[in-house]
């Protein structure tokens, strides 16, 4: 009897440690996740790509307005039902695309045919656009999710914050006292609070590069010519830039491999000039033998940070250690008289009216009526009155010459020889910088206390390509950035070195309050 007794106490157990044991097979965290964890996961039966969708929009649910990050705009209607299709082709057993279940959040200001685009502005509160972005439609095409898009500063006006007429304010998903930079802040916000897998942002000036930076990412703005812009609200055509934003080097780059290559219907795209696999690169020994330089003139600023200088310094020890070989004091001829000289051609009024064009029911076509009506933020004023005083219609050859447009702009030719120059006299593969030389700025004093972008002027005027990726964190609360600039055309050589360097240094970690949520796994 008592051999029985001990047999069914011994068989309860054996079933309470199985039911644990598929209870924790079940369980996700939907904390830094990558791509290739999230597919693993799907793959192994751990989740059903349904499961994945609800547990990003179950984090959005609970931590989004809650905690005051504000990053989220729309919800794609579609997204579960686009789920249970990839579940489908997984219980076919059939080919999965690269990207498959991967779930993305895109900038309000790319044109989705199943969201609004308001591009940050109340005026477009109804933008249904009849099609997708190129980037978009090329990230659905290889498997991926939209699954929301994320709130922008109006207009993309703004390096500073993310303030928009249409959904107001995002804050800094690490301290919500501290802006995400702009204009891309809710995208950054969004990744850095694990709301989904990775997001697209756009930059002109700063505004992938800088938002990265102060949310502990990766971003890329890549070489003027590499990448389509086609279905991206514009705000200065021949400067804008689109690309992925995420947690890591590796989901960079399998984004930036489907979103990359040539587009007919963006007249400064260039044929042939991708790499064919850019995950290629990803080279744990990427650092060994190359030669790094330094650009001190972005590094010891007036007005530089010392704790972000110091973080830098350790940054470049660091690569050091790992086989680099750093090369310091690189100077790029007249850098500073060039900074002064170029100036950003005005052409947002013009180039708005071109894609408003492309909507069926656009509200109106000229901008500078918003100063009429106080349609916009408060926040977007002084970029609509500067804007607003350029030409409206310009025939091409005219608006060539009052914007000498890339790539015939001599200034910023000049800009880019010396560049090349300055590389090739030192013979070193790529260039290094903060990518801010100060902290975030407090959310209420944001126009205050701008100071330290050092992405406005060397990147977006020569047309080169530059990666951002987290170096630390500024007083063990504040992402800081490490910037890396190449030639043209070589993002390739920017991401294996990045890929390095965040695989030796991981510097990347989740914002604190965030953690995990709790889903019925068993989908």
């Amino acid at each position: 009897m008592q051999m029985v007794f001990r047999f069914i106490i011994y068989f309860l157990f054996f079933l309470f440690t199985v039911s644990c044991d598929s209870k924790s097979s079940k369980e996700i965290s939907f904390i830094e996740l990558t791509i290739s964890d999230i597919q693993h996961a799907l793959l192994t039966g751990k989740i059903s790509c349904r499961g994945v969708v609800e547990g990003y929009l179950k984090r959005i649910a609970t931590y989004d307005k809650s905690k005051g990050i504000n990053a989220i705009t729309v919800i794609n209607s579609e997204a579960l039902n686009k789920a249970d299709l990839t579940d489908q082709l997984i219980s076919n057993g059939e080919q999965l695309p690269e990207l498959f279940c991967a779930p993305i959040l895109v900038k309000d200001n790319f044109d989705t045919h199943d969201m609004i685009t308001s591009g940050g502005s109340v005026t477009l509160m109804s933008n249904f656009p009849p099609d997708d972005a190129f980037m978009v439609r090329k990230l659905r095409e290889a498997g991926a999710i939209i699954i929301a898009k994320t709130n922008m500063a109006e207009w993309a006006f703004s390096p500073r914050e993310t303030v928009s007429s249409s959904f107001g304010r995002t804050a800094n998903a690490y301290d919500i006292n501290y802006v995400p930079a702009g204009s891309s802040g809710g995208t950054a916000s969004a990744i850095a609070a694990n709301f989904a897998a990775a997001g697209l942002g756009s930059d002109t000036g700063n505004s992938i590069r800088g938002p990265a930076s102060h949310l502990a990412l990766f971003g890329i703005r890549s070489t003027i010519g590499l990448t389509s812009r086609d279905g991206v609200i514009p705000l200065i055509f021949d400067r804008d830039i689109a690309g992925p934003m995420t947690r890591t080097v590796e989901d960079g780059a399998r984004i930036f491999n489907v979103v990359a290559g040539y587009d007919s219907a963006d007249p400064l795209t260039v044929p042939d000039m991708r790499e064919e696999n850019y995950l290629d690169f990803l080279n744990i020994d990427g650092l060994s033998g190359k030669r790094i330089g330094i650009l001190r003139v972005l590094v010891d600023q007036k007005n530089a940070d010392e704790e972000i200088k110091s973080i830098f310094a350790q940054a470049i020890l660091d690569m050091e250690s790992a086989g680099a070989v750093i090369v310091d004091n690189i100077e790029i001829t007249r850098f500073a008289e060039l900074q002064n000289e170029i100036k950003s051609c005005g052409s947002f009024r013009y180039d708005l009216k071109r894609y408003l064009q492309t909507l069926n029911s656009p509200p109106f076509l000229d901008v500078k009526s918003l100063l009429d009506t106080g349609e916009y933020a408060a926040a977007s004023i002084k970029g609509l009155e500067f804007f607003s005083q350029f030409p409206l219609d310009l025939g091409p050859e005219e608006r060539l010459d009052s914007c000498q447009l890339w790539p015939h702009n001599s200034l910023r030719n000049e800009l880019l020889i010396n560049t090349i120059s300055a590389m090739d006299t030192a013979n070193i593969d790529v260039l290094v910088y903060p990518t801010w030389s100060n902290p975030p700025a407090l959310i209420d004093q944001a126009s205050d206390q701008y100071k330290g972008d050092n992405n406005q002027f060397l990147s977006p005027s020569a047309g080169v390509p530059a990666i951002t990726i987290p170096m630390g964190f500024w007083q063990n609360k504040l992402p800081a950035g490490l910037q890396i600039l190449g030639r043209p055309y070589s993002e390739g050589l920017l991401i294996e070195i990045s890929y390095s360097y965040e695989q030796l240094s991981q510097q990347r970690r989740p914002p604190d309050g965030l953690g995990s949520i709790s889903l019925d796994m068993n989908h």
